[in-house]
């Protein structure tokens, strides 16, 4: 994966009878935490208001995405990279 690969979807806010879609995205990276040896790389995609992680097994979008607001994550962070 590079760092520009985007999930995207249609807006919610969107009305389905077409000619207003509108599409977002979330752009995923590799977690600096991930090995480079494949098979346990967790991928963060950092938005505003949400920070979403999946399984790299499952960009297809066939896994599920966990998403937590930023203050939790940060705390989580801390917690995971205190030795």
């Amino acid at each position: 994966m590079n760092d520009t690969e985007r999930d995207w979807f249609k807006s919610s806010y969107s009305t389905g009878e077409g000619g207003e879609c509108l599409e977002v995205s979330y752009p995923w990276r590799k977690s600096s935490y991930s090995s480079g040896a494949g098979g346990e790389c967790v991928e963060v995609s950092p938005c505003p208001h949400a920070i979403h992680i999946r399984d790299s097994k499952h960009r297809d979008g066939t896994g599920p995405i966990f998403t937590v607001t930023p203050t939790p994550w940060s705390h989580f962070l801390a917690y995971a990279t205190t030795p």
